[in-house]
């Protein structure tokens, strides 16, 4: 006889429904990153229009909005030396459709030039890929009394206080704060929203010196406007092979930024895997690594896990160079 006991009919309809759940839970997330992405996608900037994390963001993202057939729209929200954009996109919804683009400063510096911030840069966001890394140039007017790095130390040694530099980023900060340690100078800190702004007001004259990242500091250099008197990292700049390393004058020297894509915390896994796969496949692409380079950023690849593992390097060595550079926390 066919079974028509009521608990048993109760079972096998819990046991159906609850299959189903289970199905659903492993197919979801497929169909997810099947359908991902069916909208136009968001990349905030935590700096100003015509910065280098800038610049870069908008080659990354006509490159990632060509391959994924979805228009990515540029979000600017600068301020705070990051903070702004970032805790934006940290309090965005996890659906992979808001991205950071971000940097050293935002993931790694800010944590030790601020007391607190609004966001965790490790737990508040998910990596999705590392994109490159940039030095910076200290520049000068062309009637700047120093021509090289040395006579620049003896200079600002003989006139204390008096040169004031301008600073965008917790890597022009560093640049410029390490520079003072080391050599022993005394200078004024004038802060700026980014390094286009500290730039304009170099070239009227406001400031007598910035640290400004590659791109920027050679399109300046090309344009007779600004000399470049030396570059932050260990070794001499692939578009700038005539300006050599401070540290050649400053023992010790060295600074470098870098620079990634960031979603918030809690994206779906699919998500996050399909938008590293798509970001490794544009930066493979010969045509977007030429313009990456020609923006003054040298190529520097990671997908999500290894750049996890850099963000928590990271915030080591920016910590020790913070430190180093005798900068109090805000």
């Amino acid at each position: 006889m066919r079974d028509i006991n009521p608990t048993s009919a109760l079972k096998r309809t819990l046991c159906a429904g609850l299959t189903a759940v289970a199905l659903g839970c492993l197919v979801a997330p497929s169909v997810l990153a099947q359908s991902y992405p069916n909208k136009a996608i968001k990349f905030v900037v935590p700096f100003s229009a015509g910065s280098a994390t800038d610049n870069l963001g908008r080659i990354v993202a006509q490159a990632m909005s060509e391959a994924w057939g979805q228009p990515i729209t540029i979000d600017n929200k600068a301020g705070a030396n990051g903070i702004l954009g970032a805790e934006a996109v940290k309090t965005a919804p996890a659906d992979g459709y808001t991205f950071l683009v971000t940097t050293s400063t935002t993931q790694a510096a800010n944590l030790h030039l601020y007391r607190k911030l609004p966001y965790d840069p490790v737990k508040d966001f998910t990596p999705i890929g590392k994109i490159g890394e940039v030095g910076f140039i200290l520049m000068v007017n062309h009637d700047f009394p120093a021509k090289d790095m040395k006579e620049f130390v003896s200079y600002a040694k003989a006139n204390p206080g008096k040169l004031a530099f301008g600073h965008g980023s917790s890597g022009s900060l560093v640049s410029a704060a390490m520079l003072n340690e080391l050599a022993g100078l005394q200078t004024i800190n004038v802060p700026y929203k980014s390094i286009p702004p500290a730039l304009t007001d170099l070239l009227g004259g406001q400031i007598q010196f910035a640290f400004a990242d590659t791109g920027n500091a050679v399109s300046q250099m090309n344009g007779g406007r600004l000399r470049g008197l030396g570059v932050t990292t260990r070794k001499r700049a692939s578009k700038a092979p005539n300006v050599p390393p401070i540290g050649e004058t400053v023992k010790d020297y060295n600074v470098s930024a870098w620079f990634g894509l960031m979603a918030p915390a809690g994206i779906p896994a699919d998500v996050q895997r399909k938008a590293t796969a798509t970001l490794m496949a544009v930066l493979a692409k010969p045509e977007v690594r030429e313009k990456i380079q020609a923006a003054g950023i040298d190529i520097d690849v990671e997908d999500s896990a290894a750049l996890a593992k850099t963000i928590e390097a990271e915030i080591k060595k920016w910590g020790g160079w913070v430190k180093a550079a005798g900068i109090t926390p805000e």
